[in-house]
């Protein structure tokens, strides 16, 4: 299994220990693919994983910038409309991972950036 789907796992395990459900991973459009789509207290919540296995290319949340976070909005907007969910009705998170080869995994989970 590759970094960024073990990095996806773990995003999905914290964010179901916290008591969000799980309702698509890796979905697609045509216009990108967003890596997990949950539902948590009565909103749709699109989430980004970004996953390392060091600090020396930066902070997995430094690989998010403001046209990333526009296109995951659209995407969102996408899935909504595709699913009958209202888009108001919808927020978007970030999940950085960082996975190192000696050590335990660091889940860092960054809600409603959007």
């Amino acid at each position: 299994i590759d970094l960024g789907r073990r990095g996806e796992h773990l995003a999905a395990d914290h964010l179901a220990r916290l008591g969000h459900r799980i309702l698509d991973r890796n979905w697609r459009s045509r216009d990108g693919e967003l890596d997990l789509v949950t539902f948590f207290h009565g909103r749709v919540v699109v989430v980004e994983v970004k996953t390392r296995s060091s600090l020396a290319a930066g902070h997995p949340f430094e690989a998010i910038d403001r046209r990333k976070l526009a296109r995951l909005r659209r995407l969102g907007a996408s899935w909504c409309r595709e699913h009958g969910v209202p888009v108001r009705a919808m927020r978007v998170d970030i999940v950085g991972v960082l996975l190192p080869r000696d050590g335990d995994p660091v889940v860092e989970h960054l809600e409603g950036v959007l």
